[in-house]
């Protein structure tokens, strides 16, 4: 298995008999190294072999949305279960299923009816106490009154007096008006314009008493919480009588009857609450027994729910099949890896003795020209790497995959941008909790950013380990130097140091072994130095890296046999861009190791403005001039020849490969009647020349503008790599030590806690983030566009594996 190209792959016939199909389908899932084509896309869903048992499977998967609806409003999650290897009669689940469905909507709707039977009389005990009130306060009124008037008449009274009271006493009691009564609730918030629509329609020929109940209650109707009022209103007549009930349903509220004799209330009241108890107790044992039935069905909820994933992918699989004329058996195609085709055969032996068939499965590869799908073998530590190469583009079948230096130049890219291993320990440990406790992390429901921290753990892992390194290259913990590998080769002159600042060091000792002396740390030529440091090492990597593309190119083409890309594209290209920004390479190194003062840019510049012209201070070596002259010729002489022999040499290729097929074949079979067909349909396509030549132009010109404005890009790693720095520097000078400087220790903890939120929450996270993104344009523009089409397509196998993902 090679991830620097595809696996082989190869275009499969499968001939598998009815009786033995599903099984064979089923096993192929569980193997999932094989690529279903669908033979039927002209076909609608609904006219497909496969049709009912996929509508049947679909009923399933609805009833198991309902389990997982009734589990989830009764607080129970189903229960984790091994998922094996489980066999089953998928017409015994469904049944099963059904009458699992009808026992829990049975128990749904008598649990419904009981609760509303409950709330009715929930608030019909309200109604009889809060109305029982108002008619015992009236009675008390009432018979006050009476004593009043007895008092009155008994005493000495006004002259008018016995006039009233003769008046009262000769009334005729039939023709005293009777007035009705209604009582009920209705909802708080509607109680104010309940009562002026009552007032409106009656012209205020009503009384209405409401009184207000503590908390709220489940409303019969709805089910909900509602805060409501308990009302009572007397009116006269049977059209107000008529009027008050229409109103009463339109505001939604609830009429319960009432009797104003207190011997029946209070019998009322004890049947009312008997009833409430007997409801009770019946609906806490139908709760019991559904939660009983729920716990039940959430121990093979998860098992069930797979296997009718499993079922309707197998028959989904199946529709992509084609039914041979006898109708006897099915044809498949599809792509599998070369190294599975054992795999494969014996997997469909096995289906077929399994399934007890007469008739055996066939597996015959076809031959093609269709551009196979593109598969490499990853697992858990590469797969991430692979898929920051696959957001850009799937690279073509058997094209040199950029994953494999990705590992590597990835997290060094980064670690050049994030150098300090003070930082990098931090992002180590972090990464490090995630990989420690992986089995448990990838069973749960992650949020957005820490499921996607989880899935980049190791390349997360290799940033931390390369920025380690890196950081001990700058000799750089949190901003601070450390003689990790030595003295310093710098001292003072003298014992009192009082030059240090003005004249500065002298080497005392050797060079230091590892990274950058400590010493350069806090003087004065600091930022010089790391600037010309960073900004030359940044070149050197990023030419070094563009060399690397190309070369990759190369191996491309002579891998697939194109001798023009080798010869009219890799060698131009090689040329042009070592005669520039390699020798500004060799230059940079020259210039260390000799530890010349030569100005480069003058150098660089005045290569193209005057080529003639001596070097003077400039020369870095013997023969500079004349090798300068000959690489300048060199990049001047690749620009055309990467423009313009390609283009003809293609036009001639094409001439010659359709030459004489003008003419026909005297004595032909049918099979060359349909290769003479598929030729004349794809392979006698115009060739545009224009239009070639137009397309090399523009690679042309954008590979030698690009061949500066990507070594320029290059240039962020020295930019992000100093501001880094620079933050960390300002973070430990300007806060930790500033307030370490105070005595008070409130000052310090509050100083230590920020120099923490802005050390993890700028350079730990924001900074993280944007090297991530910086070193991912430097892979995915300067380096790839080298050498990667990125135009093909992933291999998609038919598995089993992907439908546990997905449920996770």
């Amino acid at each position: 298995m090679d991830l620097l190209r595809s696996e082989p792959m190869q275009l499969v016939q499968l001939i598998i008999p009815n009786e033995s199909a599903r099984r064979t389908i089923s096993y192929l899932g569980d193997l999932g190294l094989f690529q279903f084509n669908d033979l039927n896309a002209s076909k609608s869903p609904f006219q497909r072999t496969y049709a009912a048992q996929i509508k049947r499977c679909g009923e399933m998967a609805r009833k198991l949305r309902f389990f997982r609806e009734q589990m989830t409003r009764a607080g129970l999650s189903p229960s984790s279960y091994s998922l094996g290897t489980h066999d089953f009669d998928l017409d015994n689940l469904e049944v099963k299923l059904g009458e699992l469905e009808v026992e829990l909507l049975e128990i749904k709707d008598n649990n419904e009816k009981l609760q509303r039977n409950y709330s009715e009389l929930l608030e019909y005990k309200l109604v009889l106490q809060k109305v029982g009130e108002f008619f015992h306060l009236a009675q008390r009124t009432a018979a006050a009154h009476q004593r009043e008037l007895e008092v009155q008449q008994n005493g000495e009274g006004s002259i008018d007096t016995p006039l009233l009271l003769e008046q009262e006493m000769t009334t005729d009691p039939t023709k005293q008006v009777k007035l009705g009564y209604i009582s009920g609730l209705v909802p708080r918030e509607k109680s104010m314009a309940f009562e002026r629509i009552l007032f409106r329609s009656t012209r205020g020929n009503v009384y209405l008493r409401q009184a207000v109940i503590d908390g709220s209650v489940t409303d019969p109707v709805s089910g909900d919480k509602v805060e409501k009022n308990v009302f009572v209103i007397f009116y006269s007549g049977e059209r107000a009588k008529e009027k008050i009930r229409k109103i009463c349903e339109a505001f939604g509220a609830n009429r319960y009857p009432f009797t104003d004799d207190l011997g029946k209330q209070f019998q009322m009241i004890t049947e009312v609450s008997r009833k409430l108890s007997e409801l009770k107790i019946t609906i806490d044992m139908g709760q019991l027994h559904r939660s009983q039935l729920l716990q039940t069905i959430g121990h093979q909820y998860e098992l069930w729910n797979l296997l009718v994933k499993k079922e309707k992918s197998v028959y989904h699989t199946l529709n992509m099949l084609s039914v041979d004329v006898t109708k006897k058996c099915l044809v498949g195609e599809g792509w599998c890896p070369v190294f599975a085709t054992i795999q494969i055969q014996s997997v469909m032996q096995k289906a077929t003795h399994d399934s007890k068939s007469q008739i055996e499965a066939i597996f015959h590869v076809l031959d093609t020209k269709e551009a196979p799908p593109t598969y490499f073998c990853t697992n858990k530590f590469t797969s991430s790497f692979q898929e920051i190469v696959d957001a850009y583009g799937v690279a073509k079948y058997q094209e040199a995959n950029p994953g494999v230096y990705t590992i590597v130049t990835f997290p060094f890219l980064f670690a050049v941008m994030f150098g300090d291993w003070g930082h990098g320990i931090c992002l180590l440990l972090a990464t490090l909790y995630f990989i420690i406790r992986e089995k448990k992390f990838s069973g749960q429901k992650l949020g957005d950013i820490v499921e996607m921290t989880f899935g980049g753990r190791y390349v997360i892992m290799m940033m931390a380990l390369f920025s380690i390194y890196t950081g001990l290259i700058y000799n750089e913990f949190f901003s601070v130097p450390f003689e990790l590998f030595g003295p310093s080769a710098y001292g003072c002159r003298d014992t009192s140091c009082r030059d240090a600042t003005s004249i500065g060091l002298i080497k005392v000792r050797d060079t230091y072994p590892f990274g950058v002396d400590p010493k350069w740390h806090g003087t004065r030529s600091e930022l010089p130095f790391l600037n010309s440091l960073k900004m030359k090492m940044s070149i050197l990597l990023g030419v070094a890296q563009m060399n690397l593309g190309i070369i990759l190119s190369y191996f491309n083409a002579k891998f697939f046999g194109e001798s023009i890309n080798i010869w009219y594209q890799f060698v131009p290209q090689m040329i042009f861009l070592n005669s520039l920004f390699g020798y500004l390479s060799l230059l940079i190194i020259v210039k260390w190791y000799s530890g010349s003062q030569a100005d480069l840019y003058h150098v660089m510049i005045y290569m193209f403005l005057s080529p003639t012209d001596d070097l003077g201070e400039n020369q870095l070596f013997p023969g500079q001039k004349f090798l300068q002259l000959l690489l300048l010729l060199s990049a001047l002489t690749a620009v055309p020849w990467m423009l313009f022999p390609k283009p003809f040499l293609l036009k001639k290729q094409n001439e010659e490969r359709h030459q004489g097929q003008s003419y026909s074949v005297l004595h032909c079979t049918d099979d060359n009647h349909e290769i003479e067909r598929h030729h004349g349909s794809h392979g006698h396509e115009e060739f545009d020349f224009s239009e070639v030549f137009v397309h090399q132009l523009i690679h042309t010109i954008e590979f030698v503008l690009g061949a500066v404005s990507n070594t320029a890009s290059y240039l962020r790693l020295w930019a992000l790599s100093l501001a880094h720095s620079e933050l960390s520097s300002v973070f430990y000078d300007k806060v930790l030590l500033l307030a370490w400087g105070f005595d008070s220790l409130i000052i310090r903890i509050v100083g230590m806690a920020v120099f923490i939120f802005a050390t993890v929450g700028v350079l730990l996270i924001m900074e993280t983030l944007s090297a991530f993104l910086h070193a991912l344009r430097l892979h995915w523009v300067e380096f790839q566009n080298k050498f990667y089409a990125g135009d093909g397509f992933k291999f998609s196998p038919f598995s089993f594996s992907l439908l546990r993902e997905e449920d996770e």
